[in-house]
């Protein structure tokens, strides 16, 4: 740890004096001992940014963004990363009761919703004590109508983390690597071309056949890619 730190500085030394390159095998020197954190896929992003590396920078502020999704400056930078892509592609966006529903899962990470669901269980058994054990009407009355609010919370709760783990199983996004990809209707290269992407672009990976990859944007255009062309985030 104190040796990763001694590089970290190093290379904030290196990034600070305009040796951006250098810099960035300072700081994945630190990778490659199997460390990561948002700070320092922060930092190989902004030093990629420097050097105009497209895909490398966006592909460390997503990397950063998903160790910590709620920091503006990783987003800030993201937005600007992502203004040097080539690819305009629109977004589909969700409506009605599917959109009410998501937003509500995304409010909190599947360990929150678990919390929440210990917190509902707890303040259900205590208060069904006390329901139980108490002899004033009103009091018994007030006991078991929060404690059956506590009982629906958890189980609320539980559902929303079940739903939260099934969307993170379904989330595998991926960064194009290659200056430019064509995108096949099926996994081979004499299959008719649907459109094509370039580096920095952002996709999902529904799945894998042999040395490609199955992929959707987010306007839900489907096609194939050679899965060298793409580097996938969820790698840690």
């Amino acid at each position: 740890m104190s040796q990763n730190n001694e590089r970290f500085e190093e290379a904030n030394a290196l990034y600070n004096d305009g040796k951006y390159a250098e810099a960035i095998d300072k700081y994945e020197s630190i990778l490659e001992s199997g460390e990561h954190s948002s700070e320092l896929y922060f930092n190989i992003g902004n030093a990629n940014y420097k050097l105009n590396n497209i895909a490398p920078s966006v592909y460390c502020y997503e990397k950063a963004l998903l160790l910590n999704p709620n920091d503006k400056d990783i987003k800030n930078n993201l937005a600007y990363a992502q203004k040097m892509t080539v690819d305009a592609i629109d977004k589909v966006p969700q409506v009605g009761f599917s959109r009410i529903i998501n937003n509500m899962v995304n409010t909190f990470n599947v360990d929150t919703w678990a919390k929440i669901a210990i917190v509902g269980v707890l303040l259900f058994a205590l208060l069904f004590l006390m329901y139980h054990f108490s002899y004033a009407t009103t009091r018994k009355r007030l006991a078991f109508i929060i404690s059956v609010l506590g009982l629906l919370l958890a189980c609320f709760s539980v559902a929303m983390a079940f739903q939260k783990e099934s969307l993170n199983k379904k989330n595998n996004p991926a960064i194009v690597f290659a200056q430019e990809s064509r995108v096949m209707a099926e996994a081979n290269k004499s299959s008719e071309e649907v459109f094509r992407l370039h580096e920095g672009t952002k996709v999902q990976v529904l799945e894998d056949y042999e040395d490609w990859f199955k992929i959707q944007l987010s306007d839900n255009s489907i096609g194939w890619i050679p899965s060298k062309d793409v580097k996938v985030l969820k790698t840690f």
